[in-house]
Order: C-alpha cells, then sequence, then structure tokens
C-alpha cells in the first residue's frame, strides 16, 4: 500500500532546507530504509526574496512562484505541506485558500511550543531574532502576543547584528561562528541590556542553522524550525496506516 507523503517547500534558502530535512531524518528514528518518512521537496532556489519584496527594496513578488509549488503539491497528492521559511509565512492565508490540504504554522507551532516550556507568568518578554521583513510581516508579533507575552523586537544596532548572521554568515559565505552567534542571544537576554529578554525565538532558518551547528541548551531559546520538525515527523507518523 502506497503510503501518504508530504511536500516540504523549502530552496528559501537551500542550507536552511537541508538543514530541515537533515534534521527531519533524525527525529525519525528509523532502523531501516522503509521506516524513514515519504516526502517531496521542492528546492525553489528561484523563488524571490521575501524581505526585499515586504520592505518595498524590490518588485518581484515571490507569492506567485511558492504559489505554483503549493499547487503542483497538492495535485501531486500531499497530506500536508511544510513551508520552511518563516517570512514567507507572511502569505500564509492566502496560500492556504490556494488548497483543502493543510499547510502547517511556524510561528504559531512555535509559541504554542514555547507557552508549554515558557510560560508566559513566568517569562513574560520574548525576544524575536529574524529578518525585516518577519518583523515587518507582524506573524511572530501576534502569535506572541495572543499567547499573552510581551514582544520584543531588537533596536536597530541588534537587528543588523542578525541580519549579518542571516545574510552575511549563512546565505553568503556559509561560515558560522559561534561567537558571533552567542553574543546576539546573550545580549538580548541580558537584564540590564535594552531588550531584556526572558526567552528568545528564533524565527528564521538561516538562525536555525546556527542553532543546529552550536545548540546552546542553556539558554531559554525556542527554534522554530526544530518544532517545525517534531510537528512534521508527529503528523507524518499518524498518517501511516
Amino acid at each position: 500500500m502506497k503510503r501518504p507523503f508530504f511536500a516540504v517547500l523549502g530552496g528559501m534558502g537551500t542550507l536552511a532546507t537541508e538543514s530541515y530535512i537533515r534534521l527531519v531524518n533524525r527525529a525519525t528514528h528509523a532502523h531501516g530504509d522503509q521506516d524513514y518518512l515519504d516526502y517531496v521537496v521542492f528546492n525553489d532556489a528561484s523563488v524571490p526574496d521575501r524581505t526585499a519584496f515586504i520592505t518595498g527594496q524590490s518588485q518581484e513578488n515571490p507569492f506567485p512562484v511558492i504559489a505554483d509549488d503549493i499547487r503542483k503539491a497538492s495535485d501531486m497528492g500531499a497530506s500536508f505541506i511544510v513551508l520552511t521559511c518563516n517570512t514567507a509565512h507572511y502569505f500564509y492565508n492566502d496560500f492556504q485558500k490556494l488548497t483543502d490540504v493543510p499547510i502547517l504554522h511556524m510561528p504559531r507551532g512555535a509559541v504554542e511550543h514555547m507557552a508549554q516550556q515558557y510560560p508566559p507568568d513566568s517569562f513574560p518578554r520574548v525576544g524575536f531574532l529574524g529578518t525585516v521583513g518577519s518583523r515587518r510581516s507582524g506573524v511572530y508579533r501576534h502569535a506572541v502576543e495572543d499567547a499573552g507575552y510581551t514582544f520584543v523586537e531588537p533596536d536597530d544596532a541588534m537587528q543588523q547584528r542578525i541580519t549579518s548572521l542571516i545574510y552575511d554568515d549563512v546565505k553568503g559565505t556559509g561560515a558560522l561562528n559561534l561567537e558571533r552567534y552567542e553574543s546576539v542571544l546573550q545580549d538580548m537576554l541580558d537584564p540590564s541590556g535594552t531588550c531584556r529578554c526572558n526567552v528568545l525565538i528564533l524565527g528564521c532558518t538561516e538562525l536555525s542553522v546556527l542553532n543546529e551547528a552550536f545548540p546552546l541548551p542553556q539558554l531559554p531559546v525556542i527554534d522554530a524550525q526544530a518544532v517545525l520538525v517534531d510537528d512534521t515527523v508527529t503528523r507524518a507518523k499518524s498518517l501511516r496506516p
């Protein structure tokens, strides 16, 4: 019997897609070839930059390209769709209108997980690390504030450091630097600093690449991609006959 499969919309960027797939395979805990999950991956590197479009720096709209992938995944018979780009969730409602196939919502899943591990009464201030486009879209702000937290955005200087990690390091050279990464986290968590966060959300899959390379379990950090991996594996296994 042919088993159900899910579709992964990636390529935004490719290293982050590779990280997601690697983590899904690891989290499956397979002991043989047939134990792995069934999925197809759209590594669509032609998708225009989401942040550049959202912030008005580019007229190249990524929506039609991703929408075409969603239609193809639906026509192929995918049981659900995974959108691995946080910033692309700016278009989530319009994407879901294109298909009856459920699309997992990464920001909401991350916040639901955070509420279980770091409840708002004890960890009220949530710092967001992501692209300027994700900040502008408000998808994390809405989810965080609806859950009863205070949403903390980094100041301009801190955002430049985060943006550099995303675009210069992971997307650009592929050279990952623990010191640069950890210093951003520590400064945002510093109780005497400008952000004074109690918990942080990594809301960009390039930052998830850094989290995979340099796990820091001693810090109160929620990695949206790691949560998405767990949700993906749980849902996929539940669909097996």
